[in-house]
């Protein structure tokens, strides 16, 4: 008999669990929108079918991805929403997306201490970039930093010996005779070259060895993360055996490195810095954590990288389709240093024009995270807009309420930069200038990045030998470009061109 009651019962149990259930979920949906509401407002919402739970949102980014049609996707949900600060709710988790400067702003600068990386991030990239300046918060981070940000002072950056070494390097692979070459994937071994060269005192020499295993995993972590970070909640049904076998290539270049430094004497650290300058030399001055130099040499190579090769790409790729700005650009190369003058960092300091080609391509093709960088609330907190009918309320931002930011679809916005937002127009600089906040490629607040002045003159320095050298390119595109998003954004087909030498003899290279 008891056991006859017992089988009765299990019908009520479970319908008295599922009405459970539905009450606690309903109690949380009521208690969050109630913070939220007291705290600014909700965004207008991302469209998506409720009864999915957000599953579209991320089946149609993922397929935006594949598509290669990222930035189409994000600039289709602000507009079809009507406002530059929008949400989505996936799988419970809530996420505020803006392209509004204000909100930037509050994020990056005047709220810096409500947002930061947020535990979940940290965790998700750990195993690549470890503890470093990307993924850390608080006191953490601003151990990072400090670390970091004396090896970037202006007696560093000024020194181009290993600029001038490492582009008279990549010159020789440059065919003068018309044959077309891919400059983007030279751009790629370049970059990889110098900052290995920086920051480790030994170059890896990719552009003598294309097949660097080292290379290889490199970008094929970035791939992986890449994805992982587009699927969120989703991203455990990913394998990570690939993954993981890359991790240990990349670990197992670095390693050595960091293993040599550390058995060097304090006093021999400082005399060889004194005679030839190293990034991972002078940290390990600072601090003898085997991990911690690991993880911010990682951090460092990436962006080191990763910015320079992807914008001198889209800058090729733009003028190689723009021949009248080839010529205005070498007027002022030659008119400054002749055909074989090496640029001093003064030198690249005042070639203007120069200077407003390189913030064209970055207004265009930012080269920061995509495809949104992302923060998250500390505490409860706001933004300044976003919220109510109109969109000028403030946002109710919760504890733990995810924040990204897409500085590629900003800066393409017309009623910011005009109607020709989508021209790539380097003259716009001299007869405009954009507002506070309106074009960050390398972000903003404390968090702005260190490498800035390093990174621009590198890229400054390389389009000057450049067109010392070659008189003209020509673009030698066959298919339709495209935006390839995976940490950064890459010309897709990569940049087919061809070069036509200087008229004038090639002189020595001189020292001025």
């Amino acid at each position: 008999m008891l056991f006859g009651d017992t089988i009765r019962s299990v019908p009520l149990l479970l319908i008295a669990l599922a009405v459970g259930g539905v009450l606690t979920s309903a109690f949380k949906k009521v208690r969050e929108n109630w913070k939220i509401h007291k705290l600014g407002g909700r965004a207008k919402s991302v469209p998506c079918r409720q009864f999915l739970f957000g599953l579209d949102i991320v089946a149609r980014a993922f397929v935006a991805y594949k598509a290669n049609k990222n930035m189409e996707l994000w600039k289709s949900w602000f507009k079809v929403a009507g406002s530059h600060t929008i949400e989505a709710n996936i799988i419970g988790m809530r996420a505020i997306l803006t392209e509004d400067p204000e909100n930037i702003k509050a994020v990056l600068a005047s709220q810096f201490h409500d947002y930061g990386k947020g535990e979940p991030f940290r965790r998700d990239w750990k195993p690549f970039l470890g503890d470093s300046i990307f993924t850390t918060d608080g006191q953490l981070w601003h151990a990072s930093r400090q670390l970091i940000r004396p090896q970037f002072i202006k007696n560093r950056v000024s020194d181009l010996d290993i600029f001038e070494r490492n582009v008279s390097h990549m010159l020789e692979y440059i065919p003068g005779d018309g044959a077309t070459v891919d400059i983007s994937d030279l751009f790629y071994r370049f970059a990889l070259d110098t900052a290995t060269d920086f920051l480790l005192g030994h170059s890896v020499d990719s552009l003598g060895s294309p097949q660097v295993e080292f290379a290889r995993a490199f970008d094929d972590i970035q791939k992986h993360m890449s994805i992982k970070s587009r699927v969120g909640p989703l991203s455990w049904i990913f394998p990570e055996r690939k993954y993981k076998r890359d991790l240990k290539v990349l670990n197992s270049f670095v390693e050595p490195y960091v293993e040599q430094t550390l058995e060097m004497r304090p006093e021999e650290l400082k005399s060889r810095n004194e005679k030839s300058y190293n990034f991972l030399h002078a940290l390990a001055e600072f601090t003898r954590d085997k991990q911690m130099l690991r993880d911010q040499i990682v951090a460092v190579l990436l962006a080191a990288r990763e910015t320079t090769a992807v914008t001198l790409s889209w800058t090729l790729y733009e003028l190689a389709r723009h021949p009248e700005l080839v010529q205005k650009l070498r007027e002022e190369i030659l008119e400054r240093l002749g055909p074989g003058g090496k640029p001093t960092y003064t030198d690249l300091k005042v070639m203007k024009y120069s200077q407003r080609v390189i913030n064209e391509t970055l207004r265009l093709y930012p080269a920061v995270v995509v495809p949104f960088n992302v923060r998250m609330s500390l505490k409860d907190t706001n933004l300044p807009r976003g919220g109510g009918p109109d969109g000028l309320d403030p946002v109710g931002m919760p504890k733990h309420t995810i924040f990204a930011y897409s500085t590629l679809t900003m800066q393409r916005r017309e009623d910011l930069f005009g109607p020709d937002v989508e021209k790539f127009d380097p003259d716009r600089w001299e007869r405009w200038a954009p507002k506070s906040w309106q074009y960050i490629p390398f972000n903003g607040g404390p968090r702005i990045c260190v490498g800035q002045e390093f990174a621009l003159t590198e890229m400054l320095y390389v389009l000057v030998r450049i067109f010392q050298r070659f008189g003209a390119v020509e673009s030698r595109q066959t298919e339709e470009q495209y935006q390839s998003c995976n940490i950064v954004i890459s010309p897709g087909t990569g940049v087919p061109v061809s070069f036509k030498p200087a008229r004038f003899p090639e002189p020595e290279i001189t020292t001025r």
